[in-house]
Order: structure tokens, then sequence, then C-alpha cells
């Protein structure tokens, strides 16, 4: 009988399983390290470890799911195929203008970034579609071909099209397409406005690019991910996660990589926004510290979404998870400057050879690395003392790092911690500025392999007065994996002014009403068994003349609503409400029409399901933060009874990571089994 499901997430330095035992309502979480090289393999040395260990057959495995970051990782590290890009006859430097912006607007001197696809392979091709999806002039299969032998002679892998006005009709994309296929049947071919259908040429084509740049890669990938799972005996559909929070199968995702870009970190806010709705909490500030790298995400409720997501260098316009990279992961090497400044990453010693404390032949101090010298990580219990971690190597790369500083090994870990932590608050203040965060009223939630290791001590930088730490939160992404709905998100061009007269609204109730049925056959297509399904959708309204929109709620009341009034006043609450005003005798226009529809999956158990009866009496160790010496408590978090309470400094160890709890801090355990922590009155 099929009883268990599995969520694994792929991160920098391991791989994380969380398996759900869905007859005995129990869970259990693994560890293992990544490979960079060949990604898939980690997973299977995983399966291979939860189906020996706990003496499972295959086909009890119902339900897999597994989250990456190979594609952004591809993409920020520019590792990806050689792409071309063919567009429209005139609109050559179509990546190289972009939107005219530069990255830092107060300096005149930054470098614009490259493009994915250089000019010399960006392709003119005669053809032109109107703006109301009528074929002008068709595309001109000769200068097709001819592109295409030059292609093949460059070397060229992959190939995204853009033509102009494809989002209205795709016809010509579609007949370049197909003769491109025929000339050079092993060409990974792109095509915008089967990727993202969206006005906007610009965000488009880099869309359609960023597909090609990853897709070989990814289909191969994804391919022998599905070939290894099915070799195990495991005959349950292998399904992705995605940007957007939902999950699709990984033979789509192989088609369509573009919507996997940011599928991890989206994994863990699904799982983030989960856990603080069990807790009680719907206003959350997520704080996701792996390996690599930290992010951040603001739940209100549910998570925020953005078409407005930056991966590297680019904007991708793709609905996503609204998740921000704020600083640097346990495995971030520290380093001096030339002008002998410390600085923490971006480069990261990831899984192998890893800190230098793993003892795998890395000998540069990383994040990890001052927390076991410092006391905070016991080198003998790590992983649940699965793997035992060498103090002395990280005392020595530290003083390494320290006779260039000036420091001791133990001054220069310290240096480490208040560098890395002050890049966070430097970036995490200003986001949660600009989103009208008021840290009275959030709650910092830590997870990931380092998060519970820092979220205290960040809470205490930014005034965050209350911090959670869930019950698995080192494989919080893959647990979270298996809290994602599947989802698929669509979108149709509207341009028109809303106006009482002009059939704005029937034509935006037709068209969510095509878009539901398009949603609905792709899900009926998956053969996957849901509980239910729900349809959203949303406008995208402005002001005349404005260059950017507001996403409005359309709901039943809405679409029924044939003079576009309610419409009107849902957009000006909303503008009110992020700016404080609106004009509300101004011309309005929508945009976008976009929908989502989604197949619910039950959750998943994240919670604790046996609680000790007694208090745990602590052991005690010397640790050293901010300038002195602390005899910390230590306790075992399944020691930790519901009602427990301690107070910082203390250290919490578990399997997949440790909790350090700052002086300042009173901790309790929940019912779920969470650590709570409160920043004491006046402190």
């Amino acid at each position: 009988m099929s009883r268990y499901r599995i969520g694994v997430d792929i991160g920098g330095t391991f791989t994380d399983f969380f398996i759900i035992d869905e007859i005995e309502k129990s869970a259990n979480i693994l560890k293992v390290p990544s490979d960079a090289q060949n990604p898939e393999q980690s997973i299977f040395d995983g399966i291979d470890h939860i189906l020996s260990e706990n003496k499972l057959a295959p086909d009890e495995i119902s339900y897999f799911i597994h989250g990456t970051t190979l594609a952004v990782n591809t993409i920020i590290q520019r590792r990806g195929l050689r792409t071309a890009l063919l567009v429209t006859d005139g609109f050559r430097d179509l990546l190289n203008i972009g939107r005219h912006r530069i990255p830092d607007v107060f300096n005149f001197f930054t470098d614009v970034p490259a493009p994915l696809v250089p000019r010399r392979h960006t392709y003119e091709i005669p053809e032109r579609m109107l703006s109301d999806g009528t074929v002008q002039r068709a595309v001109d299969e000769a200068a097709v071909r001819a592109v295409a032998a030059r292609m093949r002679d460059e070397g060229v892998e992959a190939v995204a099209i853009c033509f102009l006005h494809s989002y209205r009709n795709g016809e010509n994309e579609r007949r370049a397409r197909d003769i491109l296929r025929e000339a050079v049947p092993d060409l990974y071919v792109s095509v915008s406005s089967e990727i993202w259908p969206q006005m906007r040429e610009y965000e488009r084509a880099l869309a359609a690019v960023m597909n090609a740049y990853v897709g070989q890669r990814m289909q191969r990938y994804f391919g022998s991910l599905e070939r290894g799972v099915a070799e195990r005996g495991i005959t349950a559909r292998v399904l992705s996660t995605k940007s957007n929070g939902g999950t699709m199968p990984a033979g789509e995702a192989g088609e369509r990589p573009v919507e996997t870009l940011l599928s991890g970190p989206a994994a863990g806010v699904i799982g983030a926004a989960y856990v603080g709705a069990t807790a009680g909490f719907d206003r959350l500030v997520t704080f996701d510290m792996g390996g690599t790298s930290a992010d951040v995400a603001v739940i209100e409720g549910t998570p925020i979404y953005s078409t407005e997501s930056q991966v590297g260098d680019f904007p991708i316009i793709l609905p996503a998870i609204d998740v921000t990279s704020i600083g640097a992961g346990g495995g971030s090497i520290a380093w001096a400057d030339a002008s002998g400044v410390l600085k923490i990453g971006p480069e990261s010693a990831g899984a192998r050879p890893g800190p230098a404390c793993y003892g795998l032949g890395g000998d540069r101090p990383t994040v990890t690395d001052t927390y076991v010298h410092l006391g905070i990580i016991d080198p003998q219990r790590f992983l649940g003392g699965a793997t035992t971690l060498k103090a002395e190597l990280a005392t020595a790369a530290l003083e390494t790092l320290g006779k260039t500083l000036g420091l001791t090994a133990t001054r220069t870990a310290e240096a480490v911690l208040r560098v890395a932590t002050s890049q966070m608050y430097s970036a995490l203040v200003p986001l949660l500025a600009r989103k009208g965060i008021d840290y009275e009223d959030y709650l910092l939630l830590g997870f990931g392999g380092g998060g519970p290791c820092h979220a205290f001590m960040l809470a205490s930088d930014v005034g965050i007065r209350r911090v959670l730490i869930p019950l698995h939160p080192g494989t919080l992404c893959a647990a979270g994996s298996l809290a994602a709905d599947v989802r698929k998100d669509l979108v149709h061009t509207i341009h028109s002014q809303l106006t009482p007269d002009n059939g704005v609204i029937a034509s935006i109730r037709k068209s969510v009403e095509s878009l539901s049925r398009e949603g609905n056959a792709w899900l009926d297509s998956l053969g996957l068994e849901f509980i239910g399904r729900q349809l959203e959708a949303r406008a995208d309204v402005r002001y005349v003349g404005q260059s950017f929109e507001i996403a409005v709620l359309l709901d039943e009341a809405v679409l029924a609503d044939a003079s576009g009034g309610l419409l009107r006043e849902r957009f000006h609450e909303v503008y009110t409400q992020i700016y404080g005003y609106a004009d509300t005798e101004a011309k309005l226009e929508i945009l976008d029409l976009r929908a989502s529809v989604i197949g619910l999956n039950p959750r998943p158990a994240l919670t604790r399901f046996n609680s000790p009866s007694q208090a745990p009496v602590p052991r005690a160790r010397e640790i050293f933060y901010d300038g002195k010496t602390w005899r910390a408590k230590v306790f075992a978090r399944d020691d930790l009874p519901e009602g427990f309470a301690f107070d910082g400094p203390a250290i919490v160890e578990q399997y997949d990571t440790t909790v350090f709890v700052t002086p300042g801090f009173r901790v309790h355990v929940d019912k779920q089994g969470n650590l709570i922590g409160e920043a004491h009155n006046g402190d």
C-alpha cells in the first residue's frame, strides 16, 4: 500500500529529505552532501538510504517532489548553453538596450551587466505581427534557414525566439521554431509566446532566453532524475516545485525550466507560511540561511507574490514568491580584500571541499567554521553525531585569516559573525522599510541549516522582538515542497482603458473563463488526485500614463459589474493602502489579466507527535559571543516538552541544525514543538 510522501530540496551544501508516513502520522528527515557536478546523484543516494534504513518497498512511496537551485545557479554563474536569439527585423539590440536602467542609480560609472546572448548571436528575421494579432508579414523562411546554417557553424546550442507582438499571436514564432528544428534537430528552442505571452518584448525575450540558456541542462537533469527514480522501483510521478510556490511534473519542468528558477527558496516560504499558520502567526519575516546565501520573504497570511523578481543580473516577469537574497550562508568564505577589509562571500565552499572543519580539503574559513570555533556548534554532534567536525582545522583557517587582519582566531571568528550579520542587517532593514513592515507586528521565522544559528543574532540587531524556530528547520524547504499545491499561472494581455461602456469587463470575464478551461485541462492531464481546485484571477491596473501596475483581485462581484465601477473602487483601495492617497477622478487602464488554476494537495504534518513528559536537565558549554565568554545551557531538541521555557544564552541541538539563543531572549516550546523566543522587556 502506498503510504509515504517524500519531499527533497537540493541545496549548495546538503540535499534534504522529508519523509511522511501517512498511516502512522510520523515524519523522518535526512541530509546528504550535495554533489554539484551530478545533483541527481545526491537524490539517488538519499533514496537508497531511505529504502534500506527504513526497510521500505519502493511501491509504498505515493508522492515524490523536489526543488532545486540548479537553473538559477546556472544563470548566476553564467554556465549555460551557447544561446542565440531571433528577433523581428530592426530589433537586434533588444537585450542590450533593455529598459535603460543602470544597476546603481547613484554611480554613473557602474558596469551594465552583459546580456546572456551576445549581439553577434542575435539575428534579425523579416516578419511582422501587428498589435491586434494580425499577421502583416509571414516569417521569411529562407532567412530562418540561413540563420540556422550560421548557428550550426558557430556552435550555437540553444535559441530563443521573440518576435514583436507575439503575445497576441504566436504564429510566426511557431513557424520559425519548426524550421529551426528541421534544420538543426539537436537545437534547444524556446518560444516567448509559449513561455509567457505578455506584452513588453524585453522581459518576454529575457524569459525565453533564460529558458533556452538552461533548458538543455535541465532537460537532461530531469530526465536522468526520472530514470533513476524509476530504476529504484518507485512508480510515483516525479514532481518539481516552481518559483510560484506550486508544482509541476519533472518532464514539463525540463521543457519550461525558467518556471523553476526560484523553486527551492519558494518551497521554504510555503513551508514557513504553513508552520506560522499552525502556530497562530500570520505576519512573518522568513529567514532562510543555507550553505550559499540567506534569503528572506514577507508573509501576510499568505506569501507575497511578485512579477518583478530578480535572478542574478536580470529581471523576470513570471509570477514568483517574492524572495530576496540578503547575505551570506553558512558555507560563505571569509576573506580580506587588498585594503585588509574583512569580506564575507559571495564565494561558497559548498559541500566539497566545504568549510575547513569538514576536513575535506577546504582551508579558508567560513561562517560555519566560526560557529564551531566559538562553541556554538559541537563538532561531535554535527548531523546528530553522524559526522564529526574538526575544530582544529576551523581554528587554523581562522588564524591564517587573522594574521592578515591582525587578530586572534577568536577575535577573527567574532568579526566574521559581526560582518555576516551586518550584511544581512544592511539588506534587510531597507527591504522591510520599502514594504512598510512594522517590526512590532512581525515575527522572524528562522530555518535552513544556518538560520537557527543566526536568527536571534539578526533579530537583536534589527529590533524584531519575536523569533520562531520550527520543529525541523534544517529541512523545512523539503517539507514545504510537500505543502505546495499544483499551480498553473496563465496570462492574457488586455491593454484597454476601463470605461463604463467599452465592454472591457465582458472581455475580462471571457478571458478568465478561457484561462480557467486551459488551466483545468492542464490539471486533468497530470493524472494526479486533488482534494479540491481553486481559481485565482487578478487584473494589472494602473492610471493612464503610469509605467507600473497594481494587481487587483477579480472575484465574482467584480466580474459581474459590467460598468467596471467595483473594479475601479478596488484599485483605489489598494492604491491608497500602498501610497496613502488615490486620484479617484483619473482614468484607469487594464494591462494584463492573470489567472492561477490550483490543484489542492493535502497538507503534511509538520508538528511534534510525541512530547516528553519531564523537564530536561541541561548540559553546559562555554561559548564566546559579544566580546566575552558565556556559560550557555545546552539542550537536545527532542527532550524539550510542551510549555518548557528557558533563557539565553542557550543552545538547542538537533539532527538538522543547531539553535543559538542569544542573551536577552526567553524561549518557550509551543504545542507543535516550535521554539518561540521573545525579547525581554527593557533589554
